[in-house]
């Protein structure tokens, strides 16, 4: 993709002016341009327009082509796309703004521009932050969610189109139903919680002196930082960020008590920042979450003993089991006397919390989370004052059972400066923590009395000041105290504190104190429990599970007694939690049932209590408390049924009958109070609506107890139970149908067995609302949510009966409510006399600005009620889900001719005035192609595909109907003609659905069809410049149909009725651009006609039984198509992984790997952001191709071919050393050392190879007439593949010969296999000629990576010679040359080229004889180096072989051919190579000789005679040969010689031994034979003699 980033004024010749932020098409880039230009100079195509422009002012943009699916006749998306390698967001708003620049310039010119510029900076503002990438995640989408809010504004004001969203990302279409793609226009998004966690560290400056003995505390300096600050510094941050407080020190201490506050209102003249600035750092971190979240993702904060600072008083909610008993204490001030002393004091205040047996209570006094609990609390001291103010909070977490009886105690002291630092008591105050009544200390502040006693009191006998009042109200109600107590008041002395109470177990309410108490008082319980309602509802929800607790003891003590009672108060709770205010404590009442409630028998009360009040509904003039109990439904049956639960627990399940019983009886209430006629009394309408209101409710805890079947039952009886008719009073209407809307968006719908009882009854409401035209909104969002179902459950056999019910009941009078619907918006715009001036007029598919958006908002534009869509879509939905099943069920339930006839007429109004009148706005795309595609849906329906019906009936229906089909398609190319101009508006979104009409078998139906295509061409030709679009849809949607099994043989022939359109038919361009115009179409039109054959191919492969190498071949076929021809890249990667997966399926490993790494090729080893593709998650560049690296790596070495893996081990590595990553080097170059011991440890067979010729019509197109070479399995021999390619092709001849076949069997409706076998012929590698490279190294390298096979064959030229064959045995060898070398991407590939030559027959005894030597060097290196030990039978038969076959006429033949005089004389041009034929004979003659020398020392002694047998014929070989050359006496001259002459290396005569595998050709076998003594290049043979 290139953009470019300067605007180029195209002043040069042929320039091409562009602005910045325009796109570009490359065609071809010129690097030698002359001065004076000396810039780089790109031919491009742009738009309609083609110049060049200088490549210095573009900048290349990753990106990837987006291809769309397509499904039923439906458009997904408009076209391919090209789409950049950048977020979704960022992409939609760089072609936004472009789009936008355009108008913006037109609004600039009326001067209403200055708003819209705004917007747009902005815009590119948030852009350039997303691109930044340094947001978080939470900042990222607060971002995306300001750019979507800007954009949809922009495009509603510009009359653009809107986009269908769903968090923030528009949404596939396909993937929902058309009912909720019409609600996705009014989706919106939540916000997240914030969490405040901190850690700090001190920095605070000491004297120099050192820390002194601290005796007492003493205020230093305090530090403030503003919150509101701090986070919106740290909210943009991941990581923890410091913080300097400056520690002020306060002026007056006696204001220390607000120095905060003082600093907070900058009151500088009371605080002082010292000299030494003293400071304190601490690190804020924000955590977005709630706690359980918190800890989950932020385990190292929690395990470095971070504090966890509870609120001061009570969270929102109170969940059961969150036990929470603490009372703050705040110090707050005291006034004391003198005492005699000349100055004031100096007072610490000590608190200690005393239980009532006089014991000082441990770790009760807690000075701040994560400091540890004390004994007692000392207050700091004021220097000298006698009325100090500390304001000094504590809290004290008190346990429970110690809570009653403990008390406070204070005792004050004075800190003298001179008697050493001592502390004298002077005296003390004290409060007891809970009052006689049982209520807690009140939240308030407390005045103390003070009393006097010295430092030798003590307070052992904590009873003889307890009984002294504490307070002035503690004195009014104690009686008089006598003067002779040991402790006496000071009444000039005071001591003030505060409480505040957090506490789930304690409270200051009486009344709720005594419910709790009740068994204290059990003549009580009646009115306690009446005086339930007088508590607040704060005191209820901190206490609720202990009010629970106590309500159910209460019932399980006396139901008889108390059980209205109980019931009314558990009534009461459950409302007061339907309060706003306290509605987020419903879950704590739902955790309580769940895991706390043990009312194991309330289930009967509460059930008997429900039916009471329900039948005296008829009867009682004022139902308020029945209408609470009504609005109650809900937690009243999750109590019934928690009950019942844990009491089947306990009994083992008695009772059932009776429970279920008692169920069926409350449902029989539930059914009389809604069957009740209201309509004359509006008391018992708010009861019925508050039933209704819950009755939805229910469901879930019903489904604990009975079968999804069985509450089905229940709710249908309850919803068929009221009124049928609609004239009950409006507002019963809304109510009836708002719970039949909850009870279709409950969970109990869902199941496919609830809806078949449930949908009847709930179709039959919806069909009496629409029939009567009443509350229209209301039955629109039903049938949306029940499509929004059946769209999800589409894969459930159900949904077919669930669609089949829907036809029968909704749609005759859904078609009847639309065109009543669109019979008014027509009359009314009738009677305006024209349409809203704010609508669009575009002809024949006209729609609404932006402007007419009020449809959907506030108020309609006129004549368009805003359930118009929402019907509309509902209708869309129906239509889509039905299948010919349901069209033929609807046709035969119509009694007569007549009835039949009004529903099409009906049908057919409907389809018109969807293609004629506005029905979505203009701005609604995708709605309007939905709804477009109608017609489309009629041409290919099954029902009317008369090539399926019998001749007989196929007559009848043309003769009566005509072909339904040709008739419709007219009227779509009359459509189309009269779409006009704005044609291009459907181009390329129509493609699709055009194409799936050609694909009727309908010869005129196509012919119609065809200049539809040539227009899109046209059109775009004219708006582009070209028909890139068209194109692109074109193939995309071909493959998709082609490849779903659509298509026949003739349609690849519909493509070229294309080809002779481009001559006759009018163009309305110039002549020049005419004749540039036909030449592309043409061009395109082979290319599709090419595609076709291969994709029909493919379909046809993948229908059918095939083979896996069928399959395979077809696919590489296609896949090299889209790679080299088309250049479509994404249908490319997916066909790699379609071959890939067929390779895997069938166990060939090593060509998955080749085949995955043609995608392994396309990635770079980049971070750029990688869409999710395939089965790929959404992840970067280098991290998919990281893991393709390592599948590739993973397959090579199930294939064994470890030689292609290790270079990708060192890839991998080199990536993870740049990383630093060396847990993963560690572990690649492990793998890699691995699969070099593999490669020296494994065996591994080397595969033979076959070529395959396809000859005949008959075959694939992909194979006709063509001829491969095939990689043979494992031990996969000529028979054995001969007979698996006729197995595949079981209708084909195997020819017997090797010769090339005529014409008449390449013309012929046959199929021919020409099946012979081939050796490889590797390229020159080094290795094979090196000489110490193990032979299991040399023998991958000898049939691996090879383009080149060889095939001989023998044959005699001239008269044959009698008595010595070879004098006249020539070899015709050819050389097949691939297109890929083996192995590769598939087993086998064609052969692209071939070489013939003739070989002689002293050639041929060459490279015969030097085989041999090459095949006996080979296993003696290997007996040398022990990579052979033990068994020697191969040494053995390897030696006789030779050595027979040159005593009994195998060497010896050729001496009589080629060694003879007259034949030297008469051919004096083969003296070189007569000469290279003796020396290799007289090489094989040295071999030998060492070949025995091993032998003999390997032998076993049962086999000597074997051995002294050899010898002699070895005697005797040696013999024979002593007289054709006496000369060579050094051989290894001659070795070295010959050593490059590896020209003729194999051949197919089988006149010598030739092993079972071919052996590599070594180096000159030069080499010291270790612990043997001789060698292969020694100058002379080794004398064996008898004594051997």
């Amino acid at each position: 993709m290139i953009e470019l980033i300067c605007s180029f004024r195209g002043l040069v010749v042929q320039g091409l002016a562009l602005e910045v932020g325009e796109t570009v098409q490359i065609l071809e880039k010129c690097e030698d341009i002359p001065p004076p230009s000396s810039l780089t100079v790109i031919f491009c195509l742009f738009v309609s327009l083609q110049g060049v422009f200088p490549s210095s002012y573009v900048h290349l943009k990753k990106m990837f082509l987006h291809f769309n699916t397509f499904r039923g006749g439906f458009i997904l998306k408009p076209h391919e796309t090209v789409v950049p390698l950048e977020d979704p967001i960022v992409t939609e708003v760089t072609s936004t703004l472009q789009e936008w620049a355009l108008l913006w310039k037109q609004l600039y010119v009326v001067r209403s521009s200055f708003l819209f510029r705004h917007v747009m900076m902005e815009l590119m503002d948030l852009r350039r932050q997303l691109l930044s990438g340094h947001l978080t995640q939470d900042q990222s989408r607060d971002v995306k969610r300001h750019i979507t809010v800007r954009l949809d504004w922009g495009n509603e004001h510009l009359g653009l189109d809107l986009v269908p969203r769903k968090e923030f990302e528009m949404v596939d279409e396909d993937q929902i139903s058309v009912s909720d793609l019409y609600k996705m226009f009014w989706c919106s998004s939540g916000f997240n919680c914030d969490l405040l966690a901190a850690a700090g560290r001190m920095q605070l400056n000491d004297s120099k002196k050192g820390p002194p003995h601290v005796q007492y505390r003493r205020p230093y300096g305090c530090a403030v930082l503003a919150m509101s600050d701090v986070l919106q510094t740290i909210s943009e941050l991941k990581e923890e960020k410091d913080f300097v407080l400056k520690v002020y020190t306060c002026n007056n201490e006696n204001e220390w008590y607000q120095i905060h506050e003082n600093i907070i209102r900058k009151s500088s003249t009371k605080y002082t920042l010292p000299g030494a600035s003293p400071g304190l750092i601490i690190s804020l971190q924000l955590l977005r979450g709630d706690m359980e979240q918190v800890r989950r993702e932020n385990p190292l904060i929690f395990s470095r003993g971070v504090a966890i600072t509870r609120k001061l008083g009570f969270p929102d909610v109170i969940m059961p089991g969150d036990i929470r008993n603490d009372l703050y204490l705040t110090l707050e001030r005291g006034d004391f006397e003198r005492g005699g002393k000349s100055v004031q004091k100096n007072i610490e205040v000590t608190v200690y919390v005393v239980y009532a047996d006089g014991e000082i209570l441990k770790d009760c006094i807690s000075l701040g989370s994560g400091e540890p609990n004390l004994p007692e609390h000392r207050s700091f001291v004021l220097y000298h004052n006698n009325s100090p103010r500390w304001s000094d909070v504590i809290k004290l977490p008190i346990p429970i059972d110690r809570f009653r009886g403990s008390h406070l105690r204070f005792e004050f002291r004075h800190c003298s400066t001179k008697d050493k630092g001592e502390k004298k008591l002077f005296g003390f105050a004290f409060s007891p923590l809970m009052r006689e009544d049982g209520t807690t200390l009140s939240d308030e502040s407390h005045e103390l009395y003070v009393y006097k006693c010295d430092e030798n009191t003590t307070f052992s006998n904590h009873a003889l000041y307890l009984g002294l009042p504490c307070c002035k109200e503690d004195f009014n109600s104690c009686p008089s105290i006598p003067s002779s107590l040991i402790f006496q008041r000071s009444t000039k002395e005071t001591f003030w504190i505060s409480t505040q109470l957090s506490s789930t177990k304690l409270t200051q309410n009486v009344d709720l104190l005594a419910l709790l108490k009740w068994k204290a008082h059990p003549d009580r319980v009646m009115d306690i429990l009446g005086r339930l309602r007088h508590v607040s509802g704060e005191e209820i929800v901190k206490f609720l599970q202990d009010i629970l607790d106590t309500l159910f003891s209460i019932l399980d003590d006396n139901t008889d007694k108390y059980g209205p009672l109980v019931f009314q108060s558990l009534v009461f709770i459950i409302n007061l939690l339907r309060d706003s205010k306290y509605y987020h404590f419903r879950p704590v009442m739902d955790t309580y049932i769940q895991k706390h409630f043990a009312g194991a028998l309330a289930y009967k009360e509460l059930i008997r209590c429900l039916r009471w009040y329900m039948d005296r509904s008829a009867e009682v003039v004022r139902q308020d408390h029945i209408q609470e109990a009504m609005r109650a439904l809900e937690y009243l049956f999750k109590f019934i049924v928690q009950s019942r639960i844990l009491y089947s627990r306990a009994t083992c399940g008695i009772e059932e009958d009776q429970f279920r019983s008692s169920i069926q009886e409350l449902f029989q209430s539930i059914r009389f109070v809604l069957s009740l006629d209201s309509r004359n009394s509006e008391t018992l309408i708010f009861t019925q609506a508050a039933l209704l209101n819950s009755f939805p409710a229910i469901f879930d805890e019903l489904l604990q107890m009975f079968t999804v079947q069985e509450v089905a039952e229940f709710v249908r009886g309850t919803l068929g139970s009221m009124p049928s008719t609609v004239h009950i009073g409006q507002s019963m209407d809304v109510v009836k149908l708002q719970s039949i809307a909850r009870t279709v968006d409950s969970r109990l719908f869902s199941f496919p067995e609830s809806r078949r009882i449930l949908l009847p009854v709930v179709l039959h409401h919806i069909h009496l609302h629409l029939r009567q035209q009443k509350e229209l909104l209301i039955c629109s969002g039903i049938l949306s949510s029940i499509f929004s179902i059946i769209k999800t459950s589409s894969l459930d056999t159900s949904v077919q009966e669930e669609v089949e019910m829907m036809v029968e009941s909704l749609l005759d009078v859904l078609l009847q409510t639309l065109l009543s619907i669109m019979s008014k918006s027509q009359s009314q715009e009738a009677v305006r006399g024209q349409r809203c001036p704010q609508c669009t007029r575009v002809p024949f598919l006209c729609s609404l600005s932006a402007s007419c958006l009020h449809l959907i908002g506030s108020h309609d534009c006129p004549g368009l009620p805003h359930w118009q869509g929402e019907y509309v879509s509902c209708l869309l939905s129906l239509l889509r889900q039905m299948t010919d099943i349901h069209f033929q069920h609807l046709m035969d339930n119509f009694q007569s001719k007549e009835e039949l006839k009004e529903f099409l007429l009906k049908m057919l109004c409907v389809f018109r005035n969807l293609m004629k009148l506005s029905i979505f706005p203009r701005d609604w795309n995708v709605m309007r192609l939905l709804t477009s595609n109608l017609a489309v849906l009629y041409i290919n329906q099954p029902s009317l595909q008369l090539e399926n019906l019998s001749p007989a009936k196929r007559k009848k229906v043309l003769d009566k109907y005509g072909d339904m089909r040709v008739m419709m398609t007219y009227e779509l190319f009359s459509m189309w003609q009269n779409l006009g101009e704005n044609k291009i508006h459907f181009i390329p979104g129509m493609i699709g659905p055009f194409l799936g009409v050609t694909l009727v078998p309908q010869v005129e139906v196509r012919n119609i069809m065809i200049p539809i295509f040539h227009d899109m061409m046209d059109w775009e030709q004219r708006k582009n410049g070209n028909f890139k679009q068209v194109e692109a849809e074109l193939i995309d949607k071909l493959d998709s149909l082609v490849s779903e099994g659509k298509g026949d043989e003739n349609y690849r022939e519909l493509f070229g009725l294309l080809t002779q359109l481009f001559g006759p038919y009018p163009s309305l361009l110039e002549k020049i651009e005419q004749e540039t115009w036909r030449e592309t179409g043409i061009s395109f039109v082979t290319s599709i006609t090419r595609l076709m054959e291969r994709l029909l191919d493919y379909r046809d492969c993948m229908k059918g039984d095939e083979t896996e190498n069928k399959k395979i071949g077809c696919t590489v076929n296609l896949l090299n198509f889209y790679k080299s021809e088309i250049n479509k890249e994404e249908m490319y990667i997916r066909y790699i992984h379609k071959l890939c997966d067929m390779h895997l399926q069938a166990e060939n490993y090593t060509e998955a790997a080749f085949t995955l790494l043609l995608y392994w090729e396309l990635l770079h080893w980049d971070e750029r952001p990688l869409k999710e593709f395939l089965h790929y998650p959404a992840q970067t560049e280098w991290h998919r191709k990281e893991g393709l690296c390592r599948k590739v790596i993973h397959y090579f070495n199930k294939g064994k071919c470890w030689e292609y893996g290790i270079p990708l081990c060192r890839e991998l590595a080199f990536q993870y050393e740049s990383l630093y990553d060396y847990q993963s080097l560690s572990w690649i170059r492990k793998m890699e050392a691995a699969y070099y011991d593999n490669i020296m440890e494994q065996q591994r067979l080397e595969p033979e190879f076959f070529r395959v010729g396809f000859y005949g019509r008959k075959f694939p197109f992909f194979l006709r007439n063509k001829e491969f070479v095939c990689r043979g399995h494992d031990y996969e021999r000529l028979e054995a593949f001969q007979q698996r390619m006729l197995g595949e092709f079981p209708q084909a001849i195997a020819m017997q010969h090797p010769n090339q076949p005529d014409e008449a069997i390449l013309q012929c409706d046959a199929q021919y296999l020409q099946i012979y076998a081939v050796t490889p012929v590797p390229d020159s590698v080094s290795v094979l000629s090196m000489d110490r490279v193990p032979d299991r190294i040399k023998s991958f390298y000898r049939v691996n990576n090879v383009r080149r096979f060889r095939y001989d064959r023998p044959f005699h030229k001239g008269p044959k010679d009698r008595e010595n064959e070879f004098k006249s045995l020539w070899i015709e060898r050819t050389t097949l040359i691939l297109s890929h070398p083996l192995p590769g991407i598939s087993r086998w590939f064609e052969v692209e080229k071939r070489e013939l030559v003739e070989v002689s027959p002293l050639e041929n005894a060459i490279s015969v004889v030097e085989n041999k030597n090459q095949e006996l060097r080979t296993l003696i290196s290997q007996y040398q180096h022990k990579q052979l030990h033990g068994n020697i039978n191969l040494l053995s038969m390897t030696l006789n072989g030779v050595i027979d076959a040159a005593v009994n006429g195998g060497i010896a033949r050729y001496q009589e051919a080629f060694f003879d005089k007259e034949y030297i004389t008469s051919h004096p041009e083969d003296t070189e190579k007569i000469t290279q034929l003796k020396d290799l004979m007289q090489e094989q003659v040295h071999i030998l000789g060492v070949g025995l020398a091993m032998h003999e020392k390997l032998v076993h002694p049962e086999m000597r005679p074997l051995h002294k047998k050899l010898i002699d014929q070895f005697q005797m070989m040696r013999s024979s040969l002593c007289h054709v050359n006496t000369q060579h006496t050094h051989s290894h001259t001659y070795i070295h010689t010959h050593t490059h002459s590896n020209t003729h290396r194999h051949t197919l005569v089988p006149l010598l031994p030739s092993p079972t595998i071919m052996a590599p050709p070594l180096p000159p076998f030069n080499i010291l034979l270790k612990h043997q003594r001789y060698n292969v290049s020694t100058d002379k043979c080794p004398d064996f003699t008898e004594d051997h």
